[in-house]
């Protein structure tokens, strides 16, 4: 193995340092920051666990501080994030083929699904994942294309298309499998399995399959005044399929997996979501595993 790259999660708790609002709030243990101090106490001695155990196995390793930080995995064999499932999720978009071995930091306050390691365990599978021998899950990407041209081949969560007001009405054409629908809306989310427990599933979708290599598109709160029933309100794209999209606004937007990366879609431009040719594989997981309300 030549190297290693490890992405340590900065927590909001040290974002926050300097504001002196903040500061002010965690004086008072005001409860909506309440949790912010634990959660960055219990993220340092996951760190320095880390830290220690690749100084005991001596790994060469280069660290990255910042989730959303930019990175080439050139000359690295293992990424390793150190944060929960944002932390992977934001460091994935700069991940090729180079596999993942997520750590959760904090799991006294954070689920983590993608993390397989935590700080009592990291030191064992990290040595496993350094011999080859650790179990690994291939998740699905979506790639968007924006008037012919990609514009992202990364996306392991959702696409958000929608008004860049969220007060606004969304307008837009869509067209998959040949049928083609012309929607109001709140606009829409489409995405891999990797992301169908989250934003998909709290509008409506279905939770699919974590190996699913199908896209889901959900639709938020769709505009129908005569009742009439929309067939894509929610749908799958399968696999060589694709879902073609058209904008009827002059200030669209797409957000891709979160709030960070966002793109300008003006009227009459074109969407394409489809399957990546780039996936991504995750250390430590399963093929088998499930999440919890998962429908087959």
């Amino acid at each position: 193995m030549s190297s290693i790259l490890v992405v340590i999660k900065r927590t909001t708790y040290e974002a926050k340092r300097n504001d002196r609002r903040v500061q002010a709030l965690l004086r008072r243990n005001d409860p909506t920051v309440r949790r912010l101090r634990g959660a960055h106490e219990e993220h340092k001695a996951t760190v320095a666990e880390v830290e220690r155990a690749i100084e005991r196995l001596g790994v060469k390793a280069r660290f990255v501080e910042g989730a959303e930080s930019r990175f080439s995995t050139k000359g690295v064999s293992l990424v390793v994030t150190v944060g929960g499932d944002g932390t992977l999720l934001s460091a994935s978009h700069n991940v090729g083929s180079t596999p993942i071995l997520g750590v959760n930091s904090a799991p006294s306050y954070s689920v983590g699904f993608f993390c397989a390691a935590k700080a009592d365990n990291f030191e064992e599978l990290f040595r496993r994942a350094l011999a080859g021998r650790l179990r690994s899950v291939t998740l699905t990407r979506m790639e968007v294309v924006l008037n012919g041209k990609t514009i992202a081949r990364r996306v392991l969560n959702e696409a958000l298309f929608c008004h860049a007001t969220p007060a606004a009405t969304s307008r837009y054409i869509l067209e998959l499998d040949g049928y083609v629908e012309e929607h109001k809306s709140s606009g829409f989310w489409i995405g891999p399995a990797a992301g169908s427990t989250a934003a998909q599933h709290s509008a409506g979708g279905r939770i699919l399959p974590l190996t699913s290599k199908c896209l889901q598109l959900v639709v938020r709160e769709p505009f129908t005044p005569a009742g009439e029933r929309l067939r894509l309100r929610r749908a799958l794209v399968r696999e060589g399929s694709q879902l073609v999209v058209r904008s009827k606004m002059d200030d669209g937007r797409i957000f891709l997996d979160g709030p960070h990366h966002a793109f300008v879609v003006r009227i009459g431009d074109e969407v394409i979501f489809r399957r990546s040719p780039e996936s991504l594989t995750i250390l430590g997981l399963s093929p088998k595993r499930r999440w919890r309300g998962e429908n087959g």
